[in-house]
């Protein structure tokens, strides 16, 4: 059988009865397209790829009960949520990362420390002077104007992941840079 001849509602009744050559005769079809969504959001290729192979492992595990009236819209519909999935995570992940670099921060200085914040705040801005320029402008805008991610991305023409990606690396270099200054004080 010729899967390439066959339409969508063909392919999705063969691939309930476990044909795996309908499945990969969607996948040949549609990967593409899915990757490209993916991509366009994301802007990383090894999750964009992995965020495809996970809509195609959904749709081959539950063959047998998922009823898909129109394949290309369920596909895009899938990925767009995936690549949702995907994007929270990251931010729970990178709120995570800032809640335990600061709560070691604030580890590090009890409260018999006595800092004086001119100091500090000239210690952050010569860490920061380190940083290449777009990071440690994004850092600034997020941490110092209080914007959000996305008014930063919409500001300097990003992606939202770019900016994510720029925060984070700076807080990990402000951690790794600032961890012994309590102790030069």
């Amino acid at each position: 059988m010729n899967y390439r001849m066959l339409n969508d509602e063909d392919l999705l009744s063969n691939l309930s009865r476990s044909d795996k050559a309908a499945f990969e005769e969607i996948y040949r079809r549609y990967w593409y397209k899915l990757y490209c969504i993916a991509y366009h959001q994301i802007g990383v290729k090894e999750d964009s790829e992995e965020i495809v192979q996970d809509v195609f492992l959904s749709i081959w595990n539950r063959r047998e009960n998922v009823e898909i009236k129109v394949l290309e819209l369920y596909l895009t519909l899938s990925i767009k949520y995936k690549v949702y999935d995907f994007i929270r995570s990251q931010i729970n992940y990178r709120k995570y990362q800032e809640h335990i670099i600061l709560k070691e921060i604030d580890l590090h200085f009890n409260t018999d420390d006595i800092v004086d914040f001119s100091d500090l705040s000239g210690a952050v801005e010569k860490v920061l002077a380190l940083l290449p320029e777009k990071s440690a402008a994004i850092f600034r805008k997020s941490r110092f104007e209080n914007q959000n991610t996305k008014e930063i991305a919409k500001q300097l023409n990003l992606s939202e992941k770019a900016v994510e990606y720029h925060i984070t690396k700076s807080l990990r270099f402000l951690k790794e840079n600032l961890k012994d200054y309590s102790k030069l004080n």
